[in-house]
Formats: C-alpha cells, structure tokens, sequence
C-alpha cells in the first residue's frame, strides 16, 4: 500500500488526508444506514402513526428528490471547478453537516405528517449535496493503488458500528447518537473553511496526482458511455435487491431477534466482525481482480443468502435459524459497499468526478435502496407473506447472476468480431 510508504516516509500530511477521508465517509455512511434508514420508517409509522404506504410513498419521494439534488450539485461542482477546489468541498459539507444536524436535533419532536413531508424534503436537499462532495474526496486524499483498501475499511467500521450500537433501532436513540458526534464535526469543518493552513493547500494539489481513476487510464470514461451507465444498472440491482429483502427480514421477529437485535451481544459482536472481515475480503478483491468480476461475487452472494431464507422458511418449521443466514447476508453487504465507495471515482477525472459519483450514488445508491424500501414497506402493507416476497428477491438476484457472465460472454465475442481490443 501506498500508505506504509508514507508511514515509512514520515510524510503526516497525506496521512492526514486518510483520516479525514475515513472519517468523513465512515461517520456520513453510519448516518445514512442507522437514522436515514431505519430512523425514519420509525418515526414515521411509531412516532407519527403513519401507514406503512403512507411512508413508501414519503421514502419514494426522499430517493427522487436526493437523486435530482445529487445530480444538481455534482454537475454544478464540476462546471464550476469546485470538485478540485478542498477548501469549498469543506465548506460545503459544513453546510451539509450544519443542516443535518438541526433536522437530527428536530426529528423527534417532528408530529405530524406535514411536518414529516417538510423534514424529509429538505434532508433530500442535504443529502443529495453531500453525494458529490464526500464521495469526490477520494481524488484529493487516496492514491490509486490505496482505494480498494480504504473503502475497505471505510464499509467495515461504519457496519461494525451500526451492527453494535445503538441496540435499539428507534429516532431518539439515533437522534441523541448522531446530534453527539456532529457537533465536533461541524467545528473542525468550520474551521477548516475559515482559516488558511499549509497542510489543506498540500492536500488540495493532491488530486493532480491522485484525481484520474483507475479505470479512466489511459482513456478517461465518459459521462454518456455504456460502460458507466452498464456500471449504474448493476450496482442499482445490488442496492435495490438488498433493501428490498432486509427491509422484510428485519420486521420478522424470528430473524430479526436471532440476529441484528439480538439481545446477545456475542451474536451482534459476530454480524460486526463479519462486516469487516467480508470488507477487507472485498478490497483485496477490488485492488487484484476486474470489477464485472465483483459484481458476479455479490450476485452470487445475495441469491445464495436470500435461497437459506427461502429454505428456511419453507422447511424450518418456525425452529432458530442458524447463524449463516445473517453471516453470509453481511458479506454480500459488505462486498458491494466496498466496491461502491472505489469504484465511482476510479471511473473519473477530476473533471468529471462531480457527476459521475452524483450519478453512481444517486441513481444505483439512494434511488435504487429507497425505492426498494418503498416497495418493501407496500408489500408489507397488502400483507404479501414474507416467503412470497423473498421467493421474489431471490429470484432477482438470480437473474443478474445468470445474466451478468452471459452479457459479459456476448461482450467479449462482440469485441473479437469487430477486432477491438479486449476491454
């Protein structure tokens, strides 16, 4: 790794741009799996007393929303330059972090559902700004050789945390979690944004050697190319199959009790750990392996999890289920996040890494896991059994398993037909 020589090396200040990279990414990525997710389907349908359709609809509308201001704020940054400028990126997530630290303070006391709709369009509006902004860091602090290991690491703690604390997945506990450790934030970046230090203009040159990605070398990728919009589809599939079946999974007593909120803590404490080893699994992976090659492992690992519910549910006659369903769950999570945080930027330049991590997070990342969300939550409400519905996500994944080396097989014999050079 890159990183031991500047350990090696005693250079502190692109050491410095590690941690605030991890950082950064870990404690916004905890924020968007514990009180995004999960808090607010609490609030809305216990606090509130909304109908579970009645929140799909607001979640739907968070995913679009986030979606468009993602879009919105990464094209903006790239016109204008911002995307290789370090200093108004970190004014611009104070600004993210300020916002969603006064909606986190306000979201229990949030009553109505007007209240909700207002609370959940402007966290849309932060959250889609702060796609580009934290996601674009890594051409500013992480060389090439480093990503998949620093993704790593970055998926890992943020599972290892959520997976252990807090226990109870209820608003008031995230709110009081979260308001905590933003306020340290929003001081640093303040900071940060107002007075001028040798090692932020060191880091803000960085991206002249670090910006071009892995996979833009020697040609850059570009915004409207089948490669990247291939890239989005898959990775929508991803997030899209995963929502769509823990979502129904975590409101089922028998799993969800045996598992993430089990009152053991060696149970919790075994999920977290699984977390980081899948992770670190993934980033060896991504850094020595093709990224088509990725997507089939995840593929494969989400239809092989959702095939043990399934069996379980036909034939475990309500008995314990075994501690592999979760586990093997966990990895495929653990795989994909790694190869979401690595593999937009390697996709970009620093003229195009605004966009092209708006388009990669947002569409396959926020659209995709809300709408997913969305559907979960009006399948619950016809009351679709919970066999029903993972015989259904399972069968989606096997799909994009089957179809990904099928696809890859038309691919490769379409480039030798027309004597290109194999991609």
């Amino acid at each position: 790794m890159k990183l031991f020589d500047f350990v090696r090396t005693r250079q502190w200040v692109p050491i410095t741009g590690y941690l605030i990279y991890v950082s950064a990414l870990t404690a916004g990525y905890y924020y968007n799996l514990t009180f995004v997710q999960l808090g607010l389907i609490d609030l809305g349908t216990r606090r509130i007393g909304m109908g579970p359709e009645e929140v799909s609809i607001v979640m739907g509308g968070l995913a679009l929303l986030t979606l468009v201001a993602a879009v919105a704020s990464g094209v903006l940054m790239d016109r204008r330059g911002w995307s290789t400028e370090l200093t108004v990126k970190f004014r611009l997530l104070l600004l993210v972090i300020a916002v969603q630290l006064a909606l986190t303070v306000a979201a229990p006391h949030v009553a109505t559902p007007e209240q909700f709709v207002l609370w959940v369009v402007v966290c849309s509006l932060a959250l889609g700004l702060g796609i580009p902004v934290t996601f674009s860091f890594m051409i500013d602090f992480i060389p090439i050789r480093d990503r998949g290991y620093v993704a790593a690491v970055v998926a890992g703690l943020s599972f290892f945390v959520a997976a252990l604390y807090p226990v109870e997945w209820r608003i008031e506990e995230f709110s009081t979690v979260m308001s905590v450790a933003m306020v340290p934030a929003v001081v640093v970046l303040a900071v940060l944004s107002v007075k001028r230090f040798a090692f932020v203009d060191t880091l803000a040159r960085q991206h002249e050697r670090f910006g071009t990605g892995r996979f833009c070398r020697p040609t850059p990728v570009r915004t409207t190319s089948f490669t990247l919009w291939g890239l989005i589809v898959l990775m929508f599939g991803v997030f899209f199959i995963d929502s769509l079946g823990f979502l129904r999974i975590i409101e089922t007593p028998i799993y969800i009790y045996t598992s993430w909120q089990s009152p053991d803590p060696s149970t919790r404490l075994f999920i977290a750990v699984t977390h980081v080893v899948g992770a670190l699994a993934a980033g060896v992976l991504y850094t020595n392996f093709d990224r088509k090659w990725l997507f089939l492992w995840v593929f494969g690992l989400f239809a092989f999890t959702h095939l043990q519910y399934v069996f379980h549910l036909r034939f475990g006659a309500g008995g314990t289920p075994p501690l592999t369903l979760p586990m093997f769950y966990v990895l495929a999570v653990s795989f994909y996040t790694t190869l979401n945080f690595a593999l937009w930027p390697d996709l970009s330049t620093p003229e195009t890494i605004g966009t092209h991590t708006a388009l990669g997070v947002g569409v396959a990342g926020w659209l995709a896991t809300f709408a997913s969300t969305a559907l979960a939550l009006y399948s619950e409400g016809i009351e679709l059994s919970l066999l029903d519905h993972l015989t259904y996500v399972n069968a989606l994944a096997l799909l994009f398993a089957v179809s990904l080396p099928v696809l890859l097989y038309v691919h490769r014999m379409t480039e030798i037909v027309r004597g290109e050079p194999i991609s």
